[in-house]
């Protein structure tokens, strides 16, 4: 989940005229007293997940999880609404340096590779790479037990990318999709052995109704992964009004309480806050 340059400045003046057009959309998630409301008329567009139960979910217009929520603090601190569009995973770079957005709030890895294409904001939150399985599946333990398994990943992401370099390709057979949803849908049903991404977003989906008591977090946890918001790069002053409200958000309290809306019904327990800038 870009610029205060002049195409910022016709987009404040006039977007908001346009909301809703395309692919924004203006829902949002329920405001709590810790969301600071925007003070003028003006919007900035957002990317953000759409398929991440907890962390980033749209169901109908209404947007939610604590992405969400991190996004709406921040432009609520910049004085705008949030227009939000919904990105794939493997686009959250170029649709920031395609001014598509102008920021991206959307389990963004901070990388070296990717702070040589966008700038970033944060971080925000410090996740782990781990592994979704089924409940009843005895053999797969910890990562290095993938061998002859079907493994499911995210295009785009840094957890695929882990996979590819740190294990034995011709032992594992990595199959990537657009959506986590598509990845967890194909593990319940038998298709793939274990789904990899970030624990915060594998708790979500273990939660839901739909797959509580079918699907679990091994809990292994092999990478830190940081979030960071992503900025188009250059654009420093965006950077540094970001980390500014990141750190009234977490100083606030309303940090932690975002997250135990959002994150901690899953059972997914809450870390300390990692420190900004």
């Amino acid at each position: 989940m870009n610029s205060w340059n002049r195409r910022t400045v016709t987009l404040l003046a006039g977007l908001a005229v346009v909301a809703g057009a395309g692919a924004c959309d203006s829902g949002s998630s329920p405001t709590t007293s810790t969301t600071p409301t925007a003070s003028g008329t003006g919007t900035i567009k957002i990317g953000v997940s759409t398929d991440e139960p907890g962390v980033s979910l749209k169901e109908g217009n209404t947007y939610s999880g604590f992405d969400i929520k991190t996004a709406e603090y921040v432009a609520g601190k910049l004085g705008l609404t949030p227009q939000w569009v919904p990105i794939a995973q493997a686009d959250r770079v170029s649709a920031l340096q395609s001014g598509e957005v102008e920021m991206v709030v959307a389990t963004f890895s901070i990388t070296d590779e990717r702070k040589q294409q966008v700038d970033f904001a944060g971080p925000y939150f410090v996740a782990h790479q781990d592994l979704l399985i089924r409940l009843n599946d005895q053999t797969i333990t910890r990562p290095e037990r993938l061998d002859g398994k079907i493994l499911c990943s995210v295009t785009g992401t840094t957890s695929a990318a882990y996979v590819q370099s740190h294990y034995d390709k011709a032992k594992i057979t990595l199959r990537e999709v657009p959506s986590f949803s598509e990845c967890v849908r194909n593990l319940a049903n038998g298709d793939v052995d274990a789904v990899t991404t970030d624990d915060l977003i594998l708790a979500g989906f273990a939660a839901t109704p739909e797959y509580k008591g079918i699907l679990k977090v091994l809990g292994f946890g092999f990478t830190d992964e940081t979030y960071g918001i992503g900025i188009k790069k250059g654009n420093t002053d965006l950077v540094t009004k970001v980390n500014g409200a990141l750190k009234e958000y977490v100083s606030s309290g309303a940090w932690k309480q975002a997250l135990e809306e959002t994150v901690a019904p899953s059972g997914y327990k809450i870390p300390n806050p990692p420190t900004v800038g």
